[in-house]
């Protein structure tokens, strides 16, 4: 018996917003990562989230290894990206006060519910 040695990855897919994704879940290359830089073991991460096979988990963590740098620079647009929008957001949404508007909502609603009423 002969012992075939296959080589087999799972890489990143992209998605059209170059967003990347283990295999075919919507697990992000970035959460195991991170997850692996981190102290995560792949058991550990392949736990964490069910979706993924424990072999695709260690191919995405063998992935980085080999090419740690593009990954890096990936990695670091996507926390840019993600920095520029939750600015964005806060611009449009403004956090300040938004825990007294939600209390006044509420207050709001209960009085004027039919069953609630607020006393």
């Amino acid at each position: 018996m002969t012992l075939t040695i296959v080589t087999e990855t799972a890489p990143p897919v992209r998605d059209v917003k170059g967003v990347m994704y283990v295999g075919k879940t919507r697990v992000t290359l970035d959460t195991v990562i991170f997850a692996f830089l981190d102290g995560a073991t792949a058991e550990e991460i392949a736990h964490q989230y069910p979706s993924l096979d424990l072999a695709d988990v260690y191919s995405v963590i063998a992935y980085y290894l080999r090419q740690h740098d593009e990954i890096d620079a990936y990695l670091q647009r996507r926390q840019q990206q993600t920095e520029k929008i939750r600015e964005q957001n806060e611009t449009r949404f403004a956090p300040s006060g938004i825990s007294g508007r939600l209390l006044a909502r509420r207050a709001y609603r209960g009085m004027n519910h039919p069953i609630i009423r607020v006393k």
